[in-house]
């Protein structure tokens, strides 16, 4: 891989839910262990399948970005929410969870007024500071399909 990836931003589209499905998987594997336990990373995916991420797409509003042909990262908002953002740990540090984050950013101020939210894992709150966010309290993930209770800071734009 070059020294700095630049991927190919595009809407997630049928057939890329279990690619979606791997991107969440590995990141959490790797981004976030120092972060959490075994088994809440064990856990982390719970009843989640690439069926699921197939609905979610179906919604029109996630994004995935593409490195020579392969998904390395998306990002999914709703009215008011950044939903989701993943990223495989080899293209960490080169700039693309911003770019996602800002598309993801966009895409919840659709239709909406006021704080953009978003749920950031323990290991993620640097990240989010760092584009403006501001941490308003701590709870437990919300979105999906998990096992275990996740840890989150909820946090606004």
């Amino acid at each position: 891989m070059s020294a700095n990836p630049s991927p190919h931003l595009r809407p997630a589209r049928t057939g890329d839910g279990a690619a979606v499905f791997e991107v969440t998987r590995l990141s959490v594997r790797a981004l976030a262990r120092d972060h959490y336990s075994a088994e809440q990373i064990e856990g982390w995916m719970g009843a989640r399948t690439p069926h699921y991420y197939e609905q979610l797409i179906a919604q029109g509003r996630m994004v995935v970005a593409e490195l020579e042909g392969e998904i390395v990262g998306f990002v999914d908002a709703e009215p008011g929410e950044v939903t989701r953002l993943f990223i495989l740990e080899r293209v960490a540090g080169y700039g693309l969870g911003k770019r996602l984050l800002e598309i993801g950013v966009e895409n919840a101020r659709r239709d909406h007024e006021g704080p953009i939210r978003i749920e950031s894992t323990i290991n993620a709150e640097g990240f989010y500071r760092s584009q403006g966010f501001r941490p308003v309290g701590r709870g437990f993930f919300s979105h999906g399909l998990g096992g275990d209770p996740i840890e989150i800071v909820h946090m606004e734009l």
